[in-house]
C-alpha cells in the first residue's frame, strides 16, 4: 500500500510540478504590474489593482470553458478517443473567443459603473484608462489557457512553463518602459501596464498555439476551425458554464472585498491589493496541484478505477496541507518585509500601507487552510466531472455567507479591513466543508454503484 501511495506523489510531483511553477510564473507577472505601479504611485498602485479585479472577475467566468475542457480530455485519453479531443478543444476555443468578444464592453464602460458601486470619481478614472486597453488582453488569455488544460490534460506541461517563464521575463522591461517611460516613449503610467500586460499576453497565447498544432498534427486542432459541433458545444457549456459561475463566486467574494476596501480610501485598496498579491502567489501552488488532481481524478473516472481515485485524492490533500504550514510560518514570521517588497519608501504613505498589509497578512494566514482545501476539493469534483452542485455550494458560501459576513464585521461591527478579511475566510471555511461532504458523498455513491453492477 506504501508503494502505491508513492508512486502516487511521485505522478503528482511530475504534474503538479510544472502546473504549480507554470501557476507561479504567471502569477509573477501580475504580482510585477503590482510592484511597479507601487514604486510609480500609490494612485497607480491603487487603480491597477482596482483594474486587475475587474478584469479577473471577468476573466474568472470565460475561465470556466478552458478549464472543463482538461477532465474532458483527460478522460477521453483514457479512453482513447482522439476524435473527443479535438472537438472539446476546439469547441472551447470558440467559447472562449465569443465571452472575450461579448465582455469587451464591460471594460468600455467600467467607469460609471466603478462610479455607481461607490469608488471615487478620480480612482474610477484612473481604473477605466487600465482596463479598457486591457481588455483585450482577455481574448489570448483565455485561448491561453484552452490550449494550456488540451496539454496539460495529456501531461504535456513542459511548454507551457517555459513560454509563462518568458512573458513572467519579458513583462519587466515592458513594464519599465511603458509605466515609467524610455528609449523616447512617453511615461504613460497605468496605461502603460495595460499595454505590457496585453502584448505579453498575445505573445504567450500565439507561441502555445503553434506548439500544439506541432506537437499534435493528427489532431489538426486549427484546420477547420470554423466548423460547429454542437454536441462537443453542448457539453463543454454544460459543464463549463457551472465552472465559471463557481469562480465568479468565489472572485467575485474577493473583488467585492476590494470594492469594500475602496470605500474605506487608498490606503486601504492598496495594502489589501499587496496582501492579495502576496496570498495569491502561495495560493497558485495549491491550484496547481488541484489541477494536477483533477487530472488524475479524470483519468481515474474514464477509467473507472475508484480505488486509484481514492489514492490520489488522499495524496493531494496530504501535499497541499503541508504547503499550508509553511504557508502560515512565512506569513507570520516576515510579513513587514513581504508587504515593504511592493512600495517605494520615499512616499510619506508608505508605513500606513505596510502596517495595514501587515495585519492583513496575519489574517491571511488564518484563512489559507480553509482555501487550499476548498480549492483542492472543487478540483477534485471537476475531475469526475461533477459541476453543478459545487456551484450552488459555491453561491451560497461566498454570497450567502461570506460577503455579508465581511460587511457586517467590517461596518456595523468596525472592524475594517480586518473585518472584511474575516468575512473572507469564513465564506472560504464553508465552501470547504460543502465540497468536502460532496465528493465523499459522490465517491461512495459511485463505488457503491461499480460493486453492485459487478
Amino acid at each position: 500500500m506504501t508503494k502505491k501511495y508513492i508512486s502516487h506523489v511521485k505522478s503528482l510531483f511530475a504534474l503538479g510540478g510544472p502546473l504549480i511553477l507554470g501557476q507561479v510564473a504567471h502569477m509573477s507577472i501580475g504580482i510585477t504590474d503590482t510592484v511597479m505601479l507601487g514604486w510609480y504611485s500609490v494612485e497607480a498602485l491603487a487603480a491597477g489593482v482596482m483594474g486587475h479585479t475587474l478584469f479577473f472577475l471577468v476573466f474568472i467566468i470565460g475561465l470556466g470553458f478552458a478549464t472543463a475542457v482538461m477532465p474532458i480530455v483527460a478522460s477521453a485519453l483514457a479512453q482513447e478517443d482522439t476524435t473527443q479531443i479535438r472537438r472539446i478543444t476546439r469547441m472551447g476555443l470558440w467559447l472562449s473567443i465569443a465571452f472575450s468578444a461579448v465582455m469587451l464592453p464591460v471594460f468600455w464602460w467600467s467607469e460609471p459603473l466603478l462610479i455607481a458601486i461607490g469608488q471615487s470619481k478620480e480612482l474610477s478614472r484612473a481604473t477605466a484608462t487600465y482596463v479598457t486597453i486591457v481588455g483585450f488582453a482577455m481574448f489570448p488569455a483565455l485561448v491561453l489557457n484552452v490550449i494550456k488544460s488540451y496539454l496539460s490534460a495529456q501531461e504535456l506541461m513542459a511548454f507551457v512553463l517555459v513560454t509563462t517563464l518568458a512573458g513572467f521575463v519579458i513583462n519587466i522591461p515592458l513594464n519599465y518602459v511603458f509605466i515609467f517611460g524610455a528609449f523616447g516613449l512617453p511615461e504613460l503610467g497605468v496605461r502603460g501596464s495595460a499595454i505590457a500586460s496585453l502584448i505579453v499576453q498575445t505573445t504567450m497565447a500565439i507561441s502555445v498555439c503553434i506548439y500544439a498544432a506541432k506537437k499534435f498534427p493528427e489532431h489538426k486542432l486549427f484546420s477547420r476551425l470554423w466548423k460547429p459541433d454542437p454536441e462537443g458545444l453542448m457539453r463543454l457549456t454544460k459543464m463549463g458554464v457551472p465552472i465559471g459561475i463557481t469562480g465568479l463566486a468565489e472572485a467575485g467574494l474577493f473583488s467585492a472585498s476590494t470594492f469594500m476596501m475602496g470605500w474605506l480610501g487608498t490606503i486601504s485598496v492598496a495594502a489589501h491589493g499587496i496582501a492579495l498579491q502576496i496570498t495569491s502567489l502561495t495560493f497558485v501552488i495549491h491550484v496547481g496541484l488541484s489541477s494536477a488532481a483533477t487530472i488524475q481524478a479524470g483519468q481515474a473516472h474514464g477509467a473507472q478505477n475508484f480505488q486509484k481515485l481514492k489514492r490520489s485524492a488522499q495524496t493531494a490533500l496530504a501535499m497541499s496541507f503541508i504547503i499550508v504550514i509553511l504557508t502560515v510560518a512565512l506569513f507570520l514570521s516576515v510579513p513587514r518585509f513581504l508587504v515593504g517588497l511592493f512600495l517605494d519608501y520615499s512616499s510619506g504613505e508608505v508605513e500606513q500601507v505596510v502596517a495595514l498589509g501587515v495585519v492583513l497578512l496575519a489574517m491571511a494566514a488564518l484563512f489559507s487552510a480553509v482555501d487550499a482545501l476548498q480549492v483542492m476539493m472543487l478540483g477534485l469534483l471537476r475531475g469526475v466531472q461533477d459541476t453543478s452542485i459545487p456551484m450552488i455550494m459555491a453561491v451560497i458560501s461566498y454570497w450567502g455567507i461570506g460577503c455579508p459576513a465581511a460587511y457586517w464585521l467590517a461596518f456595523h461591527l468596525g472592524w475594517e479591513g480586518v473585518g472584511i478579511w474575516a468575512g473572507l475566510s469564513i465564506g472560504l471555511a464553508c465552501a470547504a466543508v460543502f465540497f468536502a461532504v460532496r465528493f465523499t458523498w459522490l465517491y461512495k455513491a459511485q463505488t457503491r454503484s461499480a460493486t453492485a453492477a459487478y
